[in-house]
């Protein structure tokens, strides 16, 4: 099944896939995903996390393959079904399903943010819920999936310490991650890199008003000399954040980073169109610092 379908950039909608797992629909962005192929013989893994399947070879590309109803406590896999090939965070990893139903277009003006009784901040898999055809479709955050089974795949804070000793920096800057377990993340490696003038919000419509605001009162260059945005978010996303900031003369000057597990080649052409001034995937922090320090302290 190829997905690959061509969405115009900064419009501020996403493509979800819809599969099956345990007789319950859940959802995938498309800009996640490489293709999906029927279910593969895979080689299992000595000492392995139980949710790993094994691995597989398809075109002499190395993919592991993760037991989707195991990390969701759905009970185990059988043979058969289906993978999901996918690409982010500059990873390779084909999750088993049973049923894929189909794609939807929607905006992310329509994806309902998990409430506490939902997903909590440190155990929930959720990054929003969307319905369709009186249907609800829990889009499932896979990076958290990942990095439960292999925390390596995170963001590697460890990267702050190999700068060394930095000085420290009242430049501010504005966050947008609707992550609150990443959003910590990013706010204290950058304290920890010397940045402590940090404001940080839970999406691109929570930081594109901090930005109006402080336009209308004339204190924009007082609150945000550089803006850090994720794409994929509620209300709306990266792109759309990047196209209102860029497209506008009194605040196309502030330097936007995107920050994201979805920068690969296509998602990278997208962010210079909209005119994003560096765009990084997520376990590069220390890169990010690095980012930072280029654009506010030239």
């Amino acid at each position: 099944m190829e997905t690959k379908i061509l969405l115009e950039n900064g419009t501020n909608e996403l493509e979800v896939l819809e599969f099956v797992l345990a007789g319950n629909s859940y959802g995938i962005n498309v800009a996640k995903i490489r293709e999906i192929i029927p279910y593969a013989e895979v080689t299992p893994v000595p000492n392995s996390h139980p949710s790993i399947e094994g691995i597989f070879m398809p075109r002499d590309t190395m993919i592991t393959a993760i037991d989707l109803k195991n990390c969701l406590q759905r009970g185990k896999s059988e043979p058969g079904g289906l993978f999901i090939v996918t690409n982010f965070n500059k990873l390779d990893i084909a999750f088993h399903v049973d049923q894929v139903i189909g794609i939807h277009r929607v905006s992310w003006t329509d994806i309902i943010k998990p409430g506490a009784t939902v997903s909590t901040t440190e155990e929930g898999v959720s990054t929003g819920i969307v319905k369709l055809n009186d249907k609800l479709i829990i889009i499932l955050d896979f990076e958290k999936i990942v990095s439960d089974i292999n925390p390596e795949t995170g963001l590697k804070i460890t990267d702050i310490d190999s700068l060394g000793e930095r000085s420290r920096s009242d430049i501010p800057i504005l966050i947008a991650e609707d992550s609150m377990l990443l959003n910590k993340l990013i706010v204290d490696s950058l304290k920890k890199a010397g940045y402590v003038n940090l404001m940080h919000t839970e999406n691109g419509q929570e930081a594109y008003d901090i930005i109006q605001e402080c336009k209308q009162k004339g204190t924009l260059d007082e609150h945000v000399k550089c803006l850090i945005t994720d794409i994929e978010m509620p209300l709306m996303d990266g792109h759309r954040l990047t196209n209102l900031v860029k497209s506008d003369d009194k605040t196309k000057h502030i330097p936007i980073i995107i920050f994201s597990s979805l920068v690969n080649e296509e998602m990278r052409r997208k962010g210079e169109q909209l005119g994003a001034d560096a765009q990084l995937s997520k376990p590069e922090i220390g890169n990010l610092v690095k980012e930072i320090d280029k654009l506010v302290l030239k």
